[in-house]
């Protein structure tokens, strides 16, 4: 079986930057056996499986070790891939959890667009250990998603977490985030769990920061710029409930994925 695939960077306006995902387009789904196993085949970061219905698209996404209810940066890059191809102005991603996920172009590249996600001032004893350096403020939700707002830009840089530690606490998201110089906001995002580590850019991230910084900020817009080491660089976005995610994004492989059956 022959299927169309795509490698795109997205948040990145050029290649080897931003975060990696994979695109295949399907005819119809495949067992989640063999979604898994092209997953673990191509290892990246994250990988978006697509099957057209009608006028929108069905999407689910799978790290190597996992299927994902959500992801940011995999959904801009499905956005990037039809709407290139497709010459529209927007596209529809139906997820498995009911949700609708729009991308747009907008200002030489996409939005995309989340629901936001909201945080409460909650506190957890072990972050310090965790992420090697004491927050200001802990802002955490019952979906495991967590903010760390910590004094200064250099505090973010040098965070030196500890993964071994983080592996064995669940698939937890760490943003850890204070006021930028370049930028509105940086942040740096660390997930826990199996296969602990930094994340690239994470669109979900920005889900959550995006209502916390706009109370702060005093305003619905801002910029941010995740600093890892590929880094990338977002805009944000208030709407109501949605957050508009914006950013570029950069095709590294197109060609066919041939699998076994």
């Amino acid at each position: 079986m022959k299927l169309a695939f795509w490698h795109v960077d997205a948040f990145a306006d050029r290649a080897y930057a931003g975060n990696p995902a994979g695109v295949v387009q399907l005819d119809d789904w495949l067992p989640d056996a063999a979604l898994a196993a092209i997953a673990d085949e191509l290892q990246l970061p994250a990988t978006a499986f697509l099957v057209p219905r009608a006028d929108e698209w069905e999407v689910r996404w799978r790290t190597p070790w996992a299927e994902l209810m959500l992801c940011g940066h995999a959904s801009l890059a499905c956005g990037h891939v039809l709407l290139g191809r497709d010459g529209a102005d927007r596209v529809t991603l139906l997820t498995r959890a009911g949700d609708a996920v729009e991308v747009r172009r907008a200002s030489g590249g996409y939005e995309l667009a989340l629901r936001a996600i909201r945080t409460q001032p909650r506190e957890r004893p072990d972050a310090e250990a965790l992420l090697g350096a004491r927050p200001l403020e802990t802002w955490r939700n019952a979906d495991r998603y967590g903010i760390y707002l910590f004094a200064s830009e250099a505090e973010v840089h040098a965070l030196s977490p500890d993964f071994e530690a983080l592996s064995h606490i669940g698939n937890d998201q760490f943003a850890c985030t204070a006021r930028g110089s370049a930028s509105d906001v940086v942040s740096r995002v660390f997930v826990g769990g199996p296969g602990a580590r930094e994340d690239a850019v994470t669109g979900s991230a920005h889900a959550a920061l995006a209502p916390f910084w706009a109370e702060r900020l005093g305003r619905g817009s801002f910029t941010a710029h995740q600093a890892s080491d590929r880094g990338g660089d977002l805009t944000c976005r208030m709407e109501g409930d949605r957050v508009w995610l914006g950013g570029r994004c950069t095709t590294v492989v197109e060609g066919a994925l041939y699998v076994p059956g």
